[in-house]
């Protein structure tokens, strides 16, 4: 059972700072601003998200929609709700009050995106040929997409779209090589429009589809009780080893972001039980936040869900989504394996122990009590492997959960939880769905304009050429657009305007995405803005820039990891026979308990300067892409190791303190 002080500590922590919480949740998520509506607004607006759940779940399980239409009604569904939900300007006094504006943005929206839906057939017939209101209803569609999106994810993302909208028509001012002719506004509109290349294009087709269905199979997840179950399977697997709290947060988080697909989301949920139980058995509140932001923004790295965005990727790439979990598999593990280290030799460092043995959950109890919650995920990953469609197999882990959760009393959805979770699923798809109808006009514009092939001109000339500064500059330019934005969005605009570049300098397809796909995600625990991480701080009570640059530190291998791609594609599994293999997978994970133990400065004992010099470089050596260097690098390492636990008798060895 899970009845120690423990757990009664935390219960009580988190029921004392939850309004808290959901107040640091608002500040760094626009998403979690959202109206508490009353009487009749509530119940249409209720009705309203239930109904597009359960459209999506009709579509998925096999109700056929073209996809155009599809997407028309999704957007349609989603603008609306936006309006309606979302205060144009959050925490003021009538912050709660649906004005008469909102009512009219809502069903213009309504208007403008269910257009595309109904008259979908006719627009194809007639060749996408623009009519006088087509035009009309295209501008007010792209201005209330752009003023939803403020809404619901700031402001970021909609003025890089309003930018290169600009750009299409006023792209003749711009400087030297990036001056186009300009493009008349009857033109652009239907660019972005009326064709499958603009807003009704690749991004909101993934929002209507596999996003949509796994935002849904997450909310069902949660109300089912998973987020609980997580978190006491995670403290039964580690809360008793040496800094016991801090790698229930690596666990719990990692199980719960693969699913969430939103770092600070996942830092709200988990954070609020693991951070406080790491202060307490004496990690730095800094520290305790940077642990949990780095542990919550890797779980979209870790398949089998990635919180969605590999689909993407899968389609993207015209390939399998399994091929996609093979790649991503190890790294993944490599990623959370760094911070497990970090933890592990910092809490060694300072003489940290776990939670006493007796407010520990047994395991089997915890399996006996919720493991049936884990079928849902395995019929999700054997879907894929048997080759259904990512958006098939989404919707039998939403059937399966709802069929599985019925089995035990205290899983059990009665129709208020059903109801609840759709509603919940709908509403949390909102701000990817604004997001990824934005990220239509930077794909238009790429597509109508020679953007895209001038920046990766632009990029392979100033790099002269070069694979490695075009890696290094590539990295920057990812970190710098995923400030602020979703994951999804982040990964469509980077795979659209940086992608491209690497693959010109012959870099596998699924290696120069997975790249820009890890860098986008990092860019949630990178200072200067790392959402992540400042909601992490703010639950941890620490100052958000040390917390951040703590976050980064902590994963600092997820920094180095991505160029192994690029020159190791071994890593990635993918096309290298058994010795090469079997040396790259060695020498990464030698490479990050490397580089853990030289940031940390603890290798079964207190490290000197000198030998955290030595074990720095190593971990750099391991990952050099030389095989006969990252052997040199392993035996060295494994001496150096040696040495270390025998020169000092007395030392007492890693986890023994």
């Amino acid at each position: 059972m899970f009845g120690g002080n423990v757990m009664n500590e935390q219960r009580s922590t988190i029921d004392v700072s939850q309004v808290e919480v959901q107040e640091i949740l608002k500040k760094y998520d626009p998403e979690s601003r959202f109206r508490i509506l009353q009487g009749f607004p509530r119940l249409l607006m209720k009705v309203w998200l239930i109904a597009m759940s359960v459209f999506h779940l009709y579509t998925a399980g096999g109700g056929f929609v073209q996809s155009g239409v599809l997407r028309g009604i999704h957007l349609s569904f989603a603008l609306p709700a936006i309006f309606i939900l979302f205060p144009a300007v959050p925490n003021k006094k009538n912050h709660n009050y649906v004005a008469w504006y909102d009512c009219i943005f809502a069903l213009a929206s309504l208007i403008s995106a269910g257009y595309i839906a109904l008259f979908y057939t006719e627009i194809t017939m007639r060749g996408a040929a623009v009519l006088p209101h087509d035009l009309w209803l295209g501008y007010i569609l792209i201005a209330l997409i752009t003023l939803g999106g403020m809404r619901v994810i700031g402001k970021i993302l909609p003025f890089i779209g309003l930018f290169f909208l600009l750009y299409c028509r006023y792209g003749f001012y711009a400087p030297g090589i990036f001056q186009i002719r300009g493009y008349s506004w009857t033109r652009i509109i239907q660019h972005m429009y009326l064709t499958p290349e603009g807003i009704f294009g690749v991004a909101i087709g993934a929002s209507s589809t596999f996003v949509i269905i796994f935002i849904l199979f997450g909310a069902f997840l949660n109300s089912s009780g998973g987020g609980r179950f997580f978190s006491e399977l995670s403290v039964a697997l580690a809360g008793g080893a040496p800094g016991g709290p801090a790698k229930v947060a690596v666990i719990a988080s990692a199980l719960l972001g693969t699913i969430n697909g939103s770092s600070i989301a996942s830092v709200a949920t988990t954070g609020p039980f693991t951070i406080p139980m790491m202060k307490r058995v004496g990690y730095s509140p800094a520290f305790a936040g940077a642990v949990e932001a780095a542990a919550s923004t890797g779980g979209q790295l870790l398949p089998p869900i990635m919180g969605a965005g590999a689909f993407l990727m899968a389609e993207f790439l015209a390939i399998p989504y399994v091929d996609i979990i093979i790649a991503a598999t190890f790294p993944a593990i490599i990623y959370y394996f760094a911070i497990f280290a970090t933890v592990h030799f910092r809490a060694c460092k300072d003489g940290m122990q776990g939670l006493p043995k007796s407010e520990l959950p047994d395991i089997r109890a915890v399996l006996r009590k919720d493991g049936h919650l884990l079928i849902p995920i395995a019929i999700i990953v054997a879907a894929l492997l048997m080759k259904y469609s990512p958006v098939k197999a989404g919707f039998f882990g939403n059937v399966s959960i709802f069929v599985i959760c019925q089995l035990r009393k205290h899983t059990r959805l009665g129709i208020r939880a059903i109801l609840g979770a759709l509603e919940e699923g709908a509403r949390g798809s909102l701000g990817v769905a604004a997001a990824c109808a934005i990220v239509g006009l930077i794909v238009g514009t790429t597509s109508l304009t020679s953007i895209g092939m001038t920046l990766s001109n632009n990029i392979m000339d100033i790099s002269g050429g070069k694979l490695l500064p075009t890696l290094i500059m590539t990295m920057v330019a990812c970190l710098v657009i995923g400030m602020g934005l979703p994951t999804t969005a982040n990964y469509i605009v980077c795979s659209t305007v940086v992608a491209p570049v690497l693959i010109g300098m012959k870099v596998m397809p699924i290696a120069a995405h997975l790249f820009v796909f890890y860098y986008g995600i990092m860019a949630d625990i990178t200072p200067p803005v790392c959402l992540a991480a400042f909601t992490g701080a703010g639950i941890a009570g620490a100052n958000p820039l040390k917390t951040g640059v703590l976050a980064t530190r902590i994963a600092l291998a997820s920094f180095i990891l991505p160029f192994s791609f690029v020159y190791g594609p071994e890593v990635l599994l993918h096309g290298a026979s058994f010795l090469p293999l079997v040396i790259t997978l060695i020498a990464c994970t030698m490479g990050v308990v490397a580089l853990s133990a030289a940031i940390e400065g603890w290798l079964y004992r207190p490290l000197g300067i000198i030998e955290r010099i030595i074990v720095g470089g190593l971990a750099i050596a391991a990952f050099v892409p030389h095989r006969e260097l990252k052997v040199v690098a392993i035996i060295a390492f494994v001496c150096v190791a040696l040495y270390i636990r025998f020169s000092r008798g007395t030392v007492q060895p890693v986890g023994q303190n």
